[in-house]
């Protein structure tokens, strides 16, 4: 799709982004914790979403159905002075400079840090976001074009963001677009995640603990 295209459509960016049909493709989404070293005071996520092999993300998204929402149950994100709130931020040649760079908290589709990246975004407001707060839209997203090879899985996920949070529990709801191997177009919406156990991953720890 042509970026001009996708730019020029920004008020309708939902029904837009919704023009595909949800495929088997997706298989759900990962919450990895990142070993951060101590460099800044919190825990970082790294959030992926699991797809077949040969598929790819090419927008995460909230609309008019369903909002977008990433926020922090009882704290806040840890936002580097140096980055910003999308991977394009990330500059590398400051890393050796200031390495807690690397975990500040930010969106993206497949890359940590500007090289190569073709990452836009339309439609949403980072304020709340980058002083701390939850990341919220009903009409916005951040994408990649169908030819940019960082919306390609590896190892059968792609990365959507890294976040790190000062206490509390990190917590969200967001939707997805993307291809399968043939490039057919699959949709995934109001997907929730968190890092508050489900009750059975609670009883598991509670046997475990005994």
């Amino acid at each position: 799709m042509d970026t001009k295209i996708l730019l020029g459509l920004t008020a309708g960016v939902g029904s837009l982004i919704l023009a595909g049909t949800a495929t088997a493709d997706f298989q759900g989404l990962t919450l990895e914790v990142v070993d951060n070293g101590g460099l800044v005071a919190g825990t970082t996520y790294d959030l992926y979403a699991n797809v077949d092999a040969g598929g790819r993300v090419d927008a995460v998204y909230g609309d008019g159905a369903n909002t977008l929402s990433i926020g922090v149950n009882g704290g806040n994100f840890v936002q580097n002075i140096y980055g910003g709130n999308t991977s394009m931020d990330i500059n590398p040649a400051f890393l050796p400079l200031f390495p807690s760079l690397a975990y500040d908290s930010f969106v993206t589709i497949g890359l940590t840090d500007s090289t190569g990246n073709a990452l836009n975004n339309i439609g949403i407001d980072f304020t709340g976001f980058a002083a701390g707060g939850t990341l919220s839209t009903d009409n916005g997203t951040w994408f990649v074009t169908p030819d940019d090879a960082q919306g390609n899985e590896s190892g059968g996920r792609v990365l959507l963001g890294r976040f790190t949070i000062d206490g509390g529990d990190l917590e969200g709801s967001i939707n997805l677009q993307g291809r399968d191997s043939t490039g057919t177009v699959w949709n995934a919406d109001g997907i929730s995640f968190s890092t508050i156990p489900a009750p059975g991953a609670l009883a598991l720890l509670g046997l475990a603990g005994l």
